[in-house]
């Protein structure tokens, strides 16, 4: 490898100092500033020679390091401690205007062992400040008037909802969550935990419905080794995992009736058994369940045990379905717009009256999941400023959710003709809002798989 020169040397340091993204900047042990990168300009909004020879005060940094001078030397804590590291500060661009930095800093010795200055470098973090203060107020503001942990509303029927929710909250006796698929279930657990005594212990999570009797069982209780094919080692479960804290059964109406009577002792007695032992496990663990189902028809019916029933039913919070507490549909979509403008970094502002409108009349089977797909769709439809009507899921425009009739057609064969368009525009723009995945698409319609490819079939697009 050929020697570099000294010249060269130079001119290496120099092109890589004028193309670094951070600003950098170079003061002698008086505080003026003596080198400025191009990118130190961009970020100062100063050209380099007018910052050459003033002092560094003139960027009024809120934590200027020059606090004063001594005998020529600055007493500061750059020049006291030897380097400054990861230092969040704020400085006065040339139009006025703040900008936030981070900022990195170090003395430099010459040959002799002796300081001569300081040299600096700075990252512009003003866009990150920004979206955390928005992030920020987003949540104060949701969580302030009409929002509980996450769940948004401020009908009355919510209001009331929010009020048993902060009761249950400070009691130990069980809730149970009924109310249809798509209502919040899970959160409404989950503002329970975090309003409770118990909010800095774990909140374990179990969807009853998700395995089979053997799993679940295993899932629930844990096992010892060799209990099982498979079971290699001693395996703590879910209730062992939530000792100290709260553990939510979802769908617990969906429980085997074997593990009814496993769930029905350790609410009685405080204590579990792992598969294959016989050995009792103390555990201190606050139950919340929730389900979609009719817990009354399922006892009557004999699939549901009715001691466990009276055990669990000592709390019950019903979630209204959305259809239910329309007027905060805007409340909802606003709040869903706000924070996928600030996850995808969209420019989008709101909804469109003539959207807002659709969005009222719509009757939402799929509660609130279903309003939070629409609006995805539409993030994916629109590109900035308001959701137009034409942004929403096809399902909307036309209100054509499952169990609901299409609007009846006009006379003559072109209302039926202008229909089949419009089935094959709402498949089409189902699938591009999906990127191809099909089942997406079917849910994103409110309809099943199957009927999608029936649709699929009868408008002639490829499989």
């Amino acid at each position: 490898m050929p020697d570099i020169t000294g010249n060269e040397c130079h001119i290496y340091w120099q092109s890589v100092v004028d193309t670094m993204a951070e600003g950098l900047f170079i003061v002698d042990t008086k505080g003026v500033v003596v080198f400025i990168n191009p990118a130190a300009e961009l970020i100062t909004g100063y050209r380099r020679e007018e910052v050459l020879g003033r002092p560094c005060s003139l960027f009024e940094s809120d934590t200027c390091l020059a606090c004063s001078l001594e005998g020529g030397r600055m007493s500061c804590r750059l020049f006291e401690d030897g380097r400054v590291v990861n230092k969040r500060c704020t400085v006065k661009r040339k139009d006025g205007k703040s900008v936030h930095l981070l900022k990195n800093a170090m003395v430099l010795h010459d040959g002799h062992g002796q300081v001569i200055g300081g040299v600096e470098t700075v990252t512009d973090i003003t866009e990150l400040i920004d979206k955390d203060r928005q992030i920020s107020g987003l949540r104060r503001e949701l969580k302030r008037s009409y929002g509980f942990e996450g769940l948004l509303g401020d009908s009355r029927a919510m209001r009331q909802v929010f009020e048993l929710l902060e009761s249950a909250a400070q009691s130990e006796a069980p809730v149970v969550i009924l109310g249809e698929s798509g209502t919040g279930k899970e959160l409404a657990a989950a503002a329970i935990h975090q309003r409770s005594p118990r909010k800095n212990g774990p909140f374990i999570k179990v969807n009853c419905a998700a395995l089979n009797e053997s799993l679940l069982e295993s899932e629930l209780f844990g096992h010892e080794k060799g209990a099982f094919t498979g079971a290699e080692r001693q395996r703590k479960g879910r209730f062992e995992a939530a000792h100290g804290g709260s553990i939510f059964l979802d769908e617990v109406g969906d429980l085997p009736p074997a593990v009814q009577v496993k769930l029905l002792r350790v609410l009685q007695e405080g204590e579990i058994e792992r598969v294959g032992s016989h050995e009792p496990v103390k555990v201190d663990v606050r139950a919340i369940t929730a389900t979609h189902r009719d817990l009354d028809s399922l006892m009557r019916q004999g699939k549901f045990r009715e001691d466990l029933y009276y055990r669990i039913n000592v709390i019950p919070i019903t979630l209204p379905p959305l259809r239910e507490r329309l007027e905060d549909v805007p409340l909802l979509a606003q709040g869903f717009i706000e924070r996928l403008a600030l996850r995808s970094g969209r420019p989008i502002t709101g909804v469109s009256r003539a959207a807002l409108d659709r969005l009222m009349a719509y009757p939402w089977p799929g509660n609130v999941r279903e309003l939070i797909n629409a609006i995805e769709y539409a993030f994916v439809t629109c590109r900035e400023g308001e959701i137009l009507p034409h942004h929403l899921p096809p399902s909307l425009l036309g209100l054509s959710a499952p169990g609901t009739a299409r609007p009846a057609p006009r006379a003559g064969g072109q209302a039926q003709a202008k229909t089949e368009e419009q089935m094959r525009a709402e498949l089409e723009q189902a699938l591009a809002a999906s990127g191809g995945h099909k089942a997406k698409a079917a849910e994103l319609l409110g309809i099943s798989r199957v009927t999608f490819w029936k649709r699929m079939k009868r408008a002639g697009l490829p499989d």
